[in-house]
């Protein structure tokens, strides 16, 4: 009877032994799975050494002009279509022969008796910055200001279309000077700030020729903001020491981990006035009709009181900047994209599904909640 109890059943073994398989077949596919991650890793890091990002240029011009054909399409009749494309072509054909024209008649003979013809239309190019606390987007922007300015003539102009909260000092310091060398070479520089450009979004929109601003654009925040948390009573409390050794007075102002002092608070309060201060320098040098002390109080304010202020030059959005320009120029998107290597797109693809699967199981079980 004793012996009945202890041997296990048919079933039981049946059940260790299928348990057993399954066991190493999963351990199995965590080692495939880890190789080929290892694998798509080290292939990742290759491709991130040697892939660099390339310039993609739109015809912006060309984009509204086929969504205004693909809504005519659909609301004009077949003979209204066909009248107004014929009228369109007609006038094409025109401006080709006014441009043929202009160009014949504006032939220039260089030193060296080459002659080379101005272009007939300017060009109106549009990069667009989305900035992020450390301004990532800078290295971005250097490589778009740097193919615009290889080939932009004189008469050339550029947007920028600038979306920031603002950020790192330094980062939004760099920015502003890539933005410093389109106007160093002699052409207009329009800013456009549809949602927000504040505190360092508004060091670099500072150096527009000209800033425009929806209504309810965030502007302004001009000042200076640093923030840091201090556990030295905790540590205290746990009898945890923790030492900090520094050559020079104000190596380290104030820490996280050690006890702050007076005097090392004061310093660090004088670095963020200077910052402060040649944050306001930087704006005054760029916008001097300006009343800086009146504006630099860190406040923001939205873009019909921007306006009042002097912050910003008109009221616009980018979007009818870029329509009325279409009418008299050639205008150009010019985006600089950094191809993603592998590991990243995998990445994102992993982190999609982990989210949908979370989502669904969540749902599922509230589900099942209301339904006992």
């Amino acid at each position: 009877m004793l012996d009945n109890l202890i041997q296990p059943s048919e079933f039981e073994l049946e059940f260790l032994s299928e348990y057993g398989l399954f066991l190493l077949k999963a351990a199995t596919i965590v080692v495939a799975i880890i190789l080929v991650f290892g694998f798509i890793i080290s292939a990742g890091q290759k491709q991130r050494s040697v892939n660099k990002g390339e310039i993609k240029i739109t015809n912006l011009g060309e984009e509204i002009k086929d969504h205004k054909q693909a809504i005519q399409s659909e609301v004009l009749s077949k003979a209204e279509l066909k009248a107004l494309l014929k009228q369109e072509k007609d006038q094409q054909k025109k401006e080709q022969k006014a441009d043929k024209k202009k160009v014949k008649a504006e032939k220039t003979t260089d030193k060296t008796g080459e002659k080379s013809p101005e272009e007939v239309k300017k060009r109106l190019y549009v990069i667009d910055f989305d900035g992020d606390v450390e301004a990532s987007g800078v290295e971005s922007l250097r490589e778009e200001i740097t193919a615009v300015l290889a080939t932009a003539n004189k008469k050339d102009e550029v947007l920028l279309r600038l979306k920031s909260p603002g950020g790192m000092v330094h980062a939004y310091g760099l920015a502003a000077s890539q933005l410093s060398r389109i106007r160093d070479a002699g052409h207009k520089l329009t800013i456009a700030v549809d949602e927000v450009a504040a505190s360092g979004g508004y060091m670099m929109a500072c150096v527009a020729d000209n800033i425009i601003a929806a209504p309810f654009a965030v502007i302004g925040s001009i000042g200076v903001i640093a923030e840091i948390p201090n556990f030295n009573r905790l540590l205290k409390r746990a009898n945890v020491d923790y030492e900090q050794h520094t050559a020079g007075d104000f190596k380290r102002t104030l820490t996280m981990f050690g006890e702050n002092t007076s005097h090392g608070r004061d310093k660090f309060k004088q670095e963020l006035e200077e910052t402060h201060q040649l944050f306001k320098s930087f704006i005054n040098q760029n916008r001097p009709a300006l009343e800086i002390e009146k504006v630099a109080t860190g406040e923001h304010w939205y873009g019909t009181q921007a306006l009042e202020l002097g912050l910003i030059d008109s009221i616009s959005t980018s979007d009818d900047l870029i329509t009325k320009a279409t009418k008299d120029k050639d205008v150009y998107s010019v985006k600089y994209e950094i191809k993603k290597p592998l590991t990243d797109k995998l990445s994102i693809s992993l982190h999609g599904m982990l989210d949908r699967f979370v989502l669904r199981w969540i749902q599922r079980s509230s589900q099942s909640n209301l339904y006992k």
